[in-house]
């Protein structure tokens, strides 16, 4: 069980959740300013004037004029519960940084940025264990920390093989560090401390192959069908395992070990659908699944860690009319929600199911097609077993889509 008797925020790393105690830490949300606020929906999504990194077919969609920049960022609220025991973070999270152009005739390409997972952790238990011979009660004291993250930069590909057809591929560098380390002491003189580490070093690649096919039917509407694949395959990279134990009251250790683990890791095959709906270009609706195997996914050499995440989006975006003067009528009003199941395991038992549920604004600048996005989101992430971690997020979300035309020719006369 996760026993909070103190935790302090780690504001640095932008997470503060025990659960990151676990495998690779909390999934970063690989979703744009716009899927954000529609419940993370994506793959189905087809805008020349949006980045959708989550479906690298997308790309096609952005014309000969257009170059775009979208950065993003969250600022959340962290509150957590165990066992009547209550504490609360805040913190704050850099989302992603891309830039996308039109390279080629029919291709698009976009550069980017995106953080991959993150840990973030500071916890610390006491408990009595037994008495001394006086009757006196031997406590033990148990810290538990840890830091770092998995980032990704990335360059994509979007090429329309005929109207309607899209393929596309993203190629990104895998990279960072991340540790855990757990302290043990005790109050009794005879008894020995202890001081565990496990450390992971990844460098490596990581490559997302997307496809989209758009159907239009009369003047105004249109179906988009979205399909995502990412390749599993051993990671380059190294885990470290480090172990001293203590008498209690000095500083030096009596023992030290340090194992090293070469090919330590595995990355999970994953593929998502999604289906949206398009009305005369103001009203999208969609719905998007993904499945990621991580059953079979190689932790210090051990399987069996983790179990597979399957995750449900929905979302909705409406336009009123993006050419009436009234700036009200030319807002993008948003809403969404989902479900992920973990893909952590928590002492062999499984995590904790998360849902989500936003809503949001694509706010124009001005008369440019740039626009600030900016959406609300409530996390709950719920233990299956009675007494684990429970855990309520309130995040604001910021996006910024530079939208301009740097490619156009101007004509003197």
């Amino acid at each position: 069980m996760l026993c909070i008797f103190v935790m302090t925020a780690s504001a640095q790393s932008g997470s503060n959740s025990p659960y990151t105690r676990y495998g690779f830490g909390q999934l970063s949300d690989q979703s744009f300013g716009n899927s954000k606020a529609m419940g993370g929906i994506a793959y189905g999504l087809r805008n020349g004037n949006q980045i959708n990194v989550a479906n690298p077919a997308s790309y096609s969609a952005v014309d000969s004029l257009t170059f775009l920049f979208d950065a993003g960022l969250t600022l959340q609220n962290a509150n957590f519960e165990e066992n009547g025991v209550k504490t609360n973070a805040k913190n704050s999270t850099f989302d992603y940084i891309a830039m996308q152009f039109r390279l080629w005739k029919r291709m698009g390409m976009t550069l980017g940025f995106l953080p991959y997972s993150i840990v973030g952790y500071n916890m610390s238990q006491t408990q009595n264990i037994s008495t001394d011979e006086y009757g006196n009660p031997i406590k033990s004291s148990s810290t538990y920390g840890g830091d770092g993250s998995l980032q990704q930069v990335f360059a994509g590909l979007g090429f329309k093989v005929f109207e309607g057809l899209s393929i596309g591929a993203n190629i990104s560098y895998l990279y960072g560090e991340i540790t855990h380390t757990a302290t043990t002491t005790f109050n009794n003189s005879n008894a020995y401390s202890s001081v565990r580490a496990d450390k992971l070093e990844i460098n490596d690649y990581k490559l997302d192959l997307g496809l989209q096919y758009s159907q239009k039917f009369g003047e105004k509407h249109a179906v988009n069908l979205g399909f995502v694949y990412s390749i599993g395959h051993d990671l380059n990279g190294t885990g470290y395992r480090y172990k001293e134990t203590y008498m209690s009251g000095n500083s030096y250790p009596l023992t030290q070990t340090v194992d090293t683990i070469k090919n330590a890791f595995s990355f999970p095959l994953s593929y998502g659908a999604g289906l949206t709906y398009v009305y005369d270009n103001r009203l999208t609706v969609g719905l998007d699944y993904t499945l990621q195997k991580w059953e079979d996914v190689k932790f210090f050499q051990e399987k069996g860690k983790f179990q597979d995440r399957r995750k449900i989006s929905l979302g909705a975006e409406y336009l009123p009319n993006p050419l009436n003067r009234n700036y009200f009528k030319r807002i993008r009003y948003r809403i969404g929600a989902y479900y992920a199941d973990p893909y952590v395991k928590v002492n062999d038992l499984e995590g904790a199911r998360e849902y989500g549920a936003s809503f949001g604004f694509g706010l124009p600048i001005f008369r440019s097609k740039s626009l600030l996005n900016i959406s609300g989101q409530y996390v709950k992430v719920s233990p299956k077993v009675k007494g684990m971690l429970e855990e309520n997020y309130l995040k604001v979300n910021i996006g910024l889509t530079f939208n301009d035309r740097w490619f156009m020719k101007w004509k003197v006369e």
